[in-house]
């Protein structure tokens, strides 16, 4: 395992945080270089500009997304018990205190050009997580699963739009109950195929 220099990891975790709550554009390179106690210097050490500081923090956000569903995947449970557990995670998530939207969501509308590092890092997220649902969906019920696996992702993107729009817990629940439709639909369609 690569160990993290700590100016890096200062650097890396005041920018996640500054990048969460206030937006990519609208934090400059001095502010983080001055929250994380660091010199410009040292920035320019560990990350070639601030766009690779951005996708940086985006990998980590990806890492503890991934780290949380391969827990849930490794813990021996069902498909459908596992896809419960990730949308319970997401409902959490967004009734969490400081709870400003999606990071990847946020960033692809401050990065639209789809040839961008960020946009790039944003897709293959995406692309990962989507296969990730499709797969569990698919052992759930008969194959294909494409579709009920869009649903998943568009449910999850739009709870994660309301969510700092609206009643937190209420966006939770709908999302919940969306995700119950899509299981339900999947395990109904393998009883009528059996």
């Amino acid at each position: 395992m690569v160990k993290t220099s700590e100016a890096r990891a200062r650097l890396l975790g005041t920018a996640t945080r500054l990048f969460y709550m206030e937006g990519l554009h609208s934090v400059g390179v001095d502010r983080i270089v001055a929250e994380a106690k660091v010199t410009r210097a040292t920035l320019y050490r560990h990350f070639t500009g601030k766009d690779e500081l951005v996708v940086a923090y985006l990998r980590e956000a990806d890492q503890a997304i991934r780290d949380r569903v391969g827990e849930a995947v490794g813990s021996g449970r069902p498909a459908v018990e596992v896809l419960r557990l990730i949308a319970g995670g997401i409902a959490q998530d967004i009734g969490s205190p400081g709870f400003r939207g999606c990071a990847f969501l946020n960033a692809v509308a401050e990065y639209p050009d789809p040839g961008h590092p960020v946009h790039q890092a944003v897709l293959a997220h995406r692309e990962w997580f989507l296969l990730t649902v499709t797969d569990l969906l698919s052992q759930v019920g008969q194959p294909p699963a494409e579709f009920e696996g869009r649903h998943f992702v568009m449910l999850r993107d739009g709870a994660m739009a309301a969510g700092c729009l609206s009643d937190p817990a209420a966006v939770g629940e709908t999302f919940l109950r969306g995700i119950e439709g899509i299981l339900r639909s999947r395990t109904d369609s393998r009883v009528s195929t059996a």
